[in-house]
């Protein structure tokens, strides 16, 4: 693997034009936008391996963390990691804390969930992103394994998610955080649980969050327009490979129209915490998370919203061979590092 990587690298390095040459001869582009040409020869590289005999979670697991320990970037330096476990409701969840050697004692902590469709990913999956939450806003990241369907199906995930942002804001004072407070965020699946969680804590009375982190989310699974055919064989997320996440997650079609499926089909949006939303250019999620931060706006909730254009969905892992997302995840941080200092975190 090291041999793997290290080859891989020095490629990724070559100039772009170089890249396009070796990986179709010309850029690609989707509604307009041109992916990154690293991107590009990545989804190239992939694609020569050919697809799986049967796609299996085992499988996918197991071909998403060769990718992630390929692409992904090392941890940011000064910031320490500790395993730990969530003891909630007669059940433990297994989670990562990252405190920054620069932590701010009053800025909450981030409660993090990484990508996956609700059945790949991991703790290692989010690690180098983790880090650069923790080091650029000066707080401590609590990222939570959860569990994968389809083993445990919906609601399971959501359920560990929920429960972990609950335990968080009772014991944030172990890592040096504010009780009682706690921003929330992640990825993809992650982002879907993020804005579920805000959604569902406004309807039970519980405390929101201080902030909520939206990366590529995924808001809706009942849509099939837009982005979602103009993407729909976009890398690494395919239309059809979510279809397969939600087969695999989802059992019931039917529940696609619940709002803790579809968070974007409330009916309300107002009183939400404030959010940042962030899309991907090559992304079939691209339109439906733009469309959320819409009616979020709408609603009167504090938003920032930007897509980058010449990424694809899941950058969040590739900052160790696409410098174009190892600045965006940077950037990210820096908007977040700027909400917390704007509420006083």
């Amino acid at each position: 693997m090291n041999l793997q990587k290290a080859i891989t690298q020095f490629l990724l390095k070559l100039p772009d034009g170089i890249l396009v040459a070796m990986s179709g001869g010309k850029p690609v582009v989707r509604d307009g936008l041109t992916l990154d040409a690293r991107f590009q020869f990545i989804a190239v590289m992939v694609a020569k391996q050919g697809p799986p005999p049967v796609l299996t979670p085992e499988f996918a697991r197991t071909g998403t963390e060769i990718l992630t320990s390929l692409f992904g970037g090392p941890l940011e330096p000064n910031v320490a990691t500790e395993n730990r476990v969530i003891e909630t409701q007669g059940r433990t969840i297994p989670a990562r804390l990252y405190r920054p050697a620069n932590q701010n004692p009053k800025a909450p902590v981030l409660v993090f969930y990484h990508f996956g469709g609700g059945v790949v990913g991991s703790l290692e999956t989010c690690h180098a992103f983790c880090s650069i939450l923790a080091s650029i806003i000066g707080c401590p990241v609590l990222s939570v394994d959860y569990r994968l369907a389809p083993e445990h199906p919906w609601p399971a995930g959501l359920d560990d998610a929920t429960d972990a942002y609950l335990w968080a804001l009772d014991h944030a004072d172990q890592f040096g955080a504010p009780k009682g407070l706690a921003a929330i965020g992640g990825d993809s699946m992650g982002g879907n649980f993020s804005a579920i969680i805000a959604q569902d804590m406004q309807r039970r009375g519980l405390p929101q969050p201080f902030l909520q982190l939206l990366i590529y989310p995924a808001t809706t699974v009942l849509t099939r327009d837009g982005s979602m055919q103009s993407c729909a064989d976009a890398y690494p997320l395919t239309a059809d490979l979510m279809a397969w996440f939600m087969a695999n997650y989802l059992p019931d079609p039917a529940k696609g129209e619940d709002v803790r499926v579809s968070p974007a089909l409330a009916e309300s949006l107002s009183g939400l915490a404030p959010a940042i939303v962030i899309t991907a250019g090559h992304d079939p999620l691209r339109d439906q998370g733009k469309a959320y931060a819409e009616a979020l706006e709408a609603a009167d909730v504090k938003v920032h919203y930007q897509c980058y254009e010449s990424l694809a969905h899941g950058f969040t892992a590739y900052t160790g061979a696409v410098p174009q997302a190892d600045k965006a995840c940077r950037e990210i941080a820096a908007v977040a590092a700027r909400a917390y200092r704007a509420m006083g975190g």
